[in-house]
């Protein structure tokens, strides 16, 4: 399984990506293959703010229906119009052109709050 060392996770198996005080977040390549097919994602609107840990999308596949959580608190800046006809990126690269949103987060200090890939590899070993 890809777990890129680069990134950080949270338990609800969203992943982050920091660049300067702008991040990107996707969800990881356990968690599209546990929800199978993704049919129909929900992401929320740009200049919405978020608080860590808040719902802020939701993701549909043939399986199941998930929310998704702001691995750190911000304000969207932009959001990946492409899966709204294209879903299905998602499932092809969860870390490339399946992104779901980028945010400009106010507090580097919540990313204490995240696993890194070691400790994220150690909790799905636990699931």
């Amino acid at each position: 399984m890809n777990i890129p060392n680069d990134l950080y996770y949270t338990e609800n198996h969203e992943w982050i990506s920091i660049d300067g005080k702008e991040a990107v977040v996707g969800i990881t390549e356990h968690a599209q293959e546990e929800l199978g097919d993704i049919v129909f994602v929900e992401l929320p609107s740009v200049e919405e703010e978020l608080d860590q840990f808040e719902e802020f999308g939701v993701i549909e596949s043939v399986k199941a229906v998930s929310d998704v959580f702001m691995p750190v608190s911000g304000i969207i800046v932009e959001v990946n119009e492409d899966l709204m006809d294209e879903p299905e990126k998602i499932n092809e690269d969860p870390f490339g052109s399946g992104w779901l949103i980028k945010v400009e987060f106010k507090d580097k200090g919540e990313l204490d709050e995240l696993m890194d890939s070691t400790e994220y590899e150690a909790f799905l070993e636990e699931e």
